[in-house]
């Protein structure tokens, strides 16, 4: 099959290539515009006990809300607030208000601090566009309104709350995303200079990856608008980075090949054709893996996840049938002029290292297993350190924006959980009146819940159907002691609610509660379901049962190695007090699918050596000579191009940033490198059972294949055409190396 496509698109290149730009612009052109949302409750179904409580809010008292905004006053001088300065805020308040500016429904005072060195002003906007970008652009205006209106007066005043921070991530987003496009196409343009020394070959993945991305993006904005989904602002800069680095991955997988096969003597055109043919399977099963393992996402409880997971599938499929038509058919017009001024594409390195790093494996392919194994196992013992986080403002943006430093403020002006209050819904289960007899007593419970500050009756509905009791912590809403509060205020409130009633825990300490009760639930779902459906995928490429336990059980390893790396550099050096809560799957995803790559590659290639009649250890060492330089080069700008994230400033995409490009530093030059390989070596052909894809060759190539094999050329297996390599003698002395080693 990947031979037909090969040769479809090398004949007729031109006709693929405009193909592909009638596509491009057709798409870019008729696209609708991406939506976003932050919105954390969002994230959550509606049978969690967090969003079933703001849905008795907004039934029985909708009148009441939870301030999208929030404007907090001090005096420039830092002192206490005169009567005049309360005066200026009511004032303000009223005219605020007067503004009717889009999305704002209400603006009312808030409390003073009990030190009256603060005050608030609470803004409400429309719920049913919370987290979306329109309420960014309201707190826009309301920031600005607001400091217009505290000309002349003593007051400072700064605009915080869910909106303003959607605002400011907004804006830390934009600056990280710039930084993240332009990082990546410097980190590819300048490493693949270096490999190559050929302009054009570096230039040309960026071009043909920026014309796959506007497709893709324009696929996924359609997928968004027909499958009513919701975008966050964080995945489109992992969308930069999964496009233009798995593409350049599978740019490189191509290009070595290419290379290879010039040098073995063939014409340019079917070195394309050779190239394809033999690296297609490999790029396909690659790009399968990790189409399946972000659809896996899909299974995720998180809205977030649910949705980042079809738009990456999208944007990898996208970037799949580029590097099996688009690319061939752009190469083979330009044909070796495309490594121009370079001659080195000619012939083979004396002395090459990975030829090295080739005879090494196959002498002592237990020292390799050990020595990387031990590596793996080294790392991952930090993991089991990791703790999570939920502050996902704070965590997506510096603490110097404004809606930080309003949060901050709060905390040391209120109680930590004033800013973001618990509330506990007490319901009448048969639409009677509630006995307000109780209500004394049940709030003195929930106050006894050690972490908590205050617990008050706020109001009844009209109906006496349903009590709002607001809690308020001890904790800031996003911290490890709130959470683990509130779990022990919905235990108080379930077992003490008076006969006949049922309560119902809501507020954002609730939502980060329900958050990581999903997340566990995704832990135990789509990380098996993803490496199951991996592990059929390298069966069915490898032929073989037992391949793919090993295979993932190194990946595994490859996981465990990244966390545990990440656990010990932010946690235990940089002192957070944890990682962001997604981090695990978002890594393990990334880590296993797109990690997974690499071990396809190799142990292909290493399959491929094999068929050709050489054995396992043979294979393995054949197999990292030729594959190793690839897996290098594409591991490392992979590494790199995620390495940028870190450049956004914000604690999500570093975090993020780090972990991946350290787990597909570990997945490189680690597993597929040394772990792998030496593994097969080691397992021999029990590698392959039930089958013998390590030896089918003997059944289907001619003789004119084994005997090139047998002679130590390195030839392709299945390929008559075209003369031995022009470095035949240095590819002769690795195959005589080898066979004395064997004997």
């Amino acid at each position: 099959m990947f031979r037909r496509i090969g040769t479809a698109v090398v004949r007729h290149p031109v006709w693929t290539i405009v193909a592909w730009l009638i596509a491009a612009v057709a798409i870019a052109a008729t696209a609708p515009g991406l939506p976003s949302n932050s919105d954390e409750s969002s994230f959550l179904p509606k049978s969690y006990e967090s969003i079933r409580a703001a849905n008795i809010q907004d039934k029985a008292f909708p009148s009441s809300f939870t301030p999208s905004a929030t404007a907090l006053y001090q005096r420039s001088d830092g002192g206490k607030l005169t009567a005049a300065d309360t005066k200026d805020v009511a004032r303000i308040t009223v005219e605020l208000g007067r503004k009717k500016i889009d999305q704002v429904q209400r603006v009312v005072p808030g409390p003073p601090s009990e030190d009256g060195r603060y005050t608030m002003t609470l803004v409400q906007m429309d719920d049913k566009s919370a987290g979306q970008p329109e309420q960014a652009d309201a707190a826009a205006v309301l920031r600005t309104e607001v400091k217009k209106l505290t000309e002349g007066t003593e007051l400072d005043v700064k605009l915080g709350g869910p909106a303003a921070e959607a605002l400011d991530q907004q804006d830390s987003s934009e600056r990280g995303e710039a930084l993240i496009g332009i990082g990546t196409f410097a980190i590819i343009l300048v490493t693949l200079l270096i490999i190559f020394r050929a302009p054009i070959l570096a230039i040309l993945p960026l071009i043909l990856i920026g014309l796959v991305s506007a497709v893709a993006n324009g696929v996924i904005a359609y997928a968004t608008r027909l499958f009513d989904l919701q975008a966050n602002s964080s995945i489109s800069s992992i969308l930069v980075v999964v496009l233009f680095g798995v593409g350049t991955d599978y740019f490189l997988f191509l290009m070595f090949r290419y290379r290879e096969h010039l040098r073995a003597g063939d014409e340019p055109k079917q070195a394309m054709i050779n190239a394809v043919s033999r690296v297609g399977e490999a790029i396909a099963c690659a790009a399968g893996a990790v189409i399946i393992a972000f659809l896996a996402l899909v299974l995720s409880t998180l809205g977030f996840l649910r949705q980042m997971g079809p738009a990456l599938a999208i944007a990898v499929t996208a970037t799949l049938l580029a590097g099996l038509t688009l690319v061939p058919a752009v190469v083979s017009l330009i044909g070796p002029k495309i490594f121009w001024p370079s001659k080195s594409w000619k012939q083979e390195p004396q002395g090459a290292r990975f030829a090295a790093l080739g005879r090494g494996m196959q002498r002592r392919p237990a020292l390799a297993a050990g020595l990387s194994g031990l590596v793996l196992v080294a790392l991952s013992v930090g993991l089991f350190g990791y703790n999570a986080t939920f502050d996902l403002s704070s965590g997506s943006m510096p603490k110097s924006k404004e809606s930080m430093v309003v949060q901050t403020d709060m905390k040391a002006a209120y109680s930590a959980g004033a800013a973001a209050p618990t509330d506990v819904y007490l319901t009448s289960d048969d639409e009677k009146p509630l006995d307000k007899s109780s209500f004394a007593a049940y709030a003195q419970k929930l106050g006894a819940v050690d972490g908590v500050a205050s617990a008050r009756l706020s109001t009844v509905n009209k109906s006496s159907t349903t009590a709002d009791f607001t809690v308020t912590l001890k904790y800031e809403a996003s911290s490890d002691r709130a959470i683990d509060t509130v779990a022990e205020v919905r235990e108080v409130a379930h077992s003490n609610a008076p006969e006949g009633t049922v309560a119902a825990v809501g507020g954002l300490s609730s939502i980060f509660k329900d958050i990581d009760t999903a997340v566990a639930h995704d832990y135990r779902t789509v990380f098996p379901v993803a490496a199951l459906l991996i592990m059929i995928i390298l069966g069915l490429l490898l032929r073989s049962v037992v391949a793919p336990w090993y295979l993932m059980a190194s990946v595994g390893l490859g996981f465990g190695a990244t966390l545990g790396a990440t656990v010990w550099l932010f946690q235990t050096v940089q002192g957070h007090s944890g990682l962001m809560f997604m981090l695990p799957v978002i890594m393990y995803l990334f880590v296993v699918a797109i990690g997974t790559d690499y071990n396809i590659l190799m142990i292909a290639r290493l399959r491929e050596e094999a068929r050709a009649g050489r054995s396992p250890r043979e294979a393995a060492g054949m197999a990292l000579w030729h594959a190793g330089p690839t897996v290098a080069a594409a591991g490392f700008i992979l590494a790199a191009t995620f390495a940028t994230m870190m450049l956004a400033g914000n604690a999500l995409l570093t975090e993020m940033g780090f972990a991946v490009s350290f787990g597909i530093a570990i997945a490189a030059f680690v597993m597929a490198m040394f772990f792998t390989p030496s593994l097969t070596a080691l397992i021999g052909h029990a590698a392959w059972w039930p089958g013998h894809g390590d030896r089918a060759a003997e059944s289907v190539t001619g003789s004119a294949d084994m005997a090139a094999a047998s002679a130590g050329r390195g030839a392709v297996p299945g390929q008559a055409q075209g003369p031995a390599p022009e470095q035949g003698p240095h590819k002769d002395q690795f195959a005589d190396d080898l066979s004395r080693t064997r004997r």
